[in-house]
């Protein structure tokens, strides 16, 4: 994290990891019934980087039947990667939604910017009603074509809220996409599996309710 003199005006929220949690695990452990075979699977096959070109804008049909093409013995495997999409996210991180509900009734701007496929994220907005505390002021990669930590997406946000980095908070579990924020302006705050949200914020000075 970096400290500045700036007042802080906006937060701005990645999803993934910070308020929603998800994995393929969540569904393909059950599936395969076999840890080893499910890590090769997830990284020989359906891979991070694969995944990351429909939060890129692909389709989930144009990425499924790339890598059908790619690995035909995996075929039934990869195709029900996107048909068991919503069992692989499992649920909101209870500790973070409630940060994010106190920012809510507070004097900061929330924003979200997330990696996240145009054809899934609907059912994340529907299925969660935090996501109201936003009121539509999220950039998703997907409609955007763009991808964190392409510096690109964040011009993107910035410009259309007309938001300045060094009056902003940004909050990211992946290291790269805080890296590229820091060097964009941003404070940051990283989320790692055993830190915690509220205490990193209020170190930060933001100032709110509860």
């Amino acid at each position: 994290m970096i400290k500045k003199s700036s007042p802080t005006k906006n937060v701005i929220f990645d999803f993934g990891g910070v308020v929603m949690d998800w994995n393929p695990r969540y569904f393909f452990r059950d599936y395969f019934n076999d840890d080893e075979k499910m890590e090769y699977f997830l990284k020989n096959i359906a891979t991070d980087e694969w995944n990351a070109e429909q939060d890129r804008g692909r389709s989930l049909a144009e990425g499924t039947e790339i890598l059908v093409a790619e690995f035909p013995d995996w075929e039934q495997e990869i195709r029900a990667y996107y048909d068991n999409w919503t069992t692989m996210l499992k649920s909101d991180i209870p500790e973070n939604v409630e940060v994010l509900r106190k920012l809510g009734g507070s004097k900061y701007e929330l924003f979200g910017l997330t990696n996240w496929s145009a054809e899934t994220f609907p059912y994340a907005l529907k299925t969660y009603d935090f996501f109201e505390i936003f009121d539509g002021k999220i950039v998703v990669s997907g409609i955007e074509k763009l991808i964190k930590p392409d510096p690109k997406i964040w011009a993107v946000l910035m410009e259309r809220y007309g938001l300045k980095a060094e009056e902003s908070v940004f909050i990211d579990d992946n290291p790269k996409n805080i890296h590229v924020a820091k060097l964009l302006g941003f404070t940051t705050v990283h989320v790692t599996e055993n830190g915690n949200l509220e205490n990193d914020l209020r170190n930060l000075g933001l100032e709110y309710a509860g």
